[in-house]
């Protein structure tokens, strides 16, 4: 399945930006909207788009100042009401129901979105997030948002990859080489650098990490959900897991992961796979 690429225009206070996307499947199909998490971009998808391109369009965006997109001129704009305008730009465009799948960031952004009026999203994949967001997880990943490091090769950055987000459970040796293939962007010289503006990082370390308390929007929630939860997780707890099930949701544990898995091993994908062709869009 041959990926294309687009984007989409949306207007913040500091002006208009373009935010990048990859696509795979027929355009005319219904779409699946998948996002990231935090320092991460929409080729993530990569392996779980090709397993759903022969029923679905699938739309991988890169939330500003990642990947692809536009980096934005005001820093402070690096929040998640940024993500929402963009997103919401996005759906405003496709102009018809879609599904969603959201990993960490990218399932906060989801759970908002969902949570409004007429909103479009009918089945939702919550990747390793929930309505509580512990303090002790953000201050773990505000240690290791830093200014990018440059690269000699390619293996540099895996090797670093292997290190950080050992937690994803990325099944094989190919699948992270892929993964720190999309990492990276080319600086002039040559050498290789991760492919978020700094300044997301520069944001996060300025702030002291909070418990993040999302119930007012996942208590407005009605549409079916799976919810993924890497079995050593320290972001979405067990508890919090648990008390989304007695919502309502359904619940599968990703093994050998953390937070937050990669969504590259079959056994994941056919499991997301089946909950998004229950219902498609309409």
């Amino acid at each position: 399945m041959t990926m294309r690429e687009g984007s989409v225009s949306y207007l913040l206070t500091d002006g208009f930006h373009r935010m990048a996307y990859a696509e795979w499947g027929p355009q005319d199909a219904p779409p699946v909207i998948c996002v990231h998490g935090l320092t991460r971009q929409g080729r993530d998808f990569d392996r779980l788009a090709a397993a759903l391109a022969t029923d679905f369009r699938v739309i991988c965006p890169d939330l500003p100042g990642r990947g692809h997109s536009g980096w934005l001129s005001d820093p402070q704009l690096y929040q998640v009401p940024a993500y929402i305008t963009a997103l919401s730009h996005l759906l405003a465009t496709l102009d018809r129901p879609v599904h969603w799948v959201g990993t960490s960031l990218g399932g906060v952004c989801g759970m908002v979105l969902a949570a409004q009026q007429d909103q479009p999203i009918r089945r939702m994949v919550l990747n390793d997030i929930g309505p509580h967001i512990p303090k002790a997880a953000l201050a773990r990943i505000r240690e290791y948002m830093r200014e990018p490091p440059v690269f000699e090769d390619l293996a540099a950055v895996e090797a670093l990859l292997r290190v950080i987000h050992a937690p994803f459970g990325i099944p094989d040796d190919a699948a992270w080489r892929e993964f720190a293939t999309h990492s990276v962007r080319a600086l002039p010289d040559g050498k290789l650098t991760l492919h978020y503006d700094p300044a997301i990082a520069h944001i996060i370390r300025a702030q002291e990490p909070e418990d993040v308390n999302l119930l007012p929007f996942w208590s407005k929630i009605t549409i079916p959900m799976l919810v993924l939860r890497g079995e050593t997780s320290d972001l979405l707890l067990a508890e919090t897991f648990a008390e989304m099930q007695r919502s309502g949701a359904e619940g599968v544990t990703v093994a050998d992961a953390g937070h937050a898995p990669a969504l590259m091993d079959e056994h994941t994908i056919a499991t997301i796979a089946a909950f998004l062709r229950k219902t498609p869009p309409s």
